[in-house]
């Protein structure tokens, strides 16, 4: 019974190491990939928190808090982010209707365009390289795509 138990718990061990690895691996290359996302908007007009703001409103208007939230940063540097936007016209704050308290931001028409040509612009400039790789690594990003995407969606039951 001793047997059994020690092989499960060193099977367990390196199914974490195993984990740990993949962790490693896949934080390192996500690192890489927003350096290469960020590296696209250092000539464009607009930051990358900018846009990453914009893409986060075409789901959906947001609060302030849940801008914060998502972008990893305070609310007072979500309200500078917004601010800016809505001066360039890009989003707008309307009143929450599930508290008269707080406000949602949106995209408006003209940042719905304009992110539609960054995101074309993203888009052309990552499909050039992917058609320098071969086949067989496109399709391990195309498989990999919603396992990546059902990651994100995961919740976190542990606390940090």
């Amino acid at each position: 019974m001793v047997e059994s138990r020690e092989s499960t718990d060193s099977g367990a061990a390196a199914a974490d190491a195993d984990q740990l690895d993949l962790a490693d691996d896949l934080r390192q290359g996500l690192r890489h990939a927003v350096y290469l996302m960020r590296g696209l908007d250092a000539d464009g007009e607009w930051s990358t928190a900018q846009v990453g703001l914009l893409n986060m409103l075409a789901e959906s208007p947001m609060r302030m808090s849940g801008i914060a939230a998502r972008a990893g940063i305070r609310v007072p540097s979500a309200t500078d982010l917004v601010s800016r936007l809505e001066k360039a016209g890009l989003v707008q704050r309307t009143s929450d209707p599930d508290d008269a308290r707080a406000v949602r931001v949106r995209l408006t028409e003209r940042g719905r365009e304009t992110l539609e040509g960054v995101n074309g612009r993203r888009n052309a400039y990552l499909a050039r390289r992917l058609a320098r790789l071969d086949a067989a690594d496109r399709q391990a990003l195309s498989r990999a795509v919603p396992a990546l995407e059902r990651l994100v969606g995961l919740h976190d039951d542990d606390s940090r």
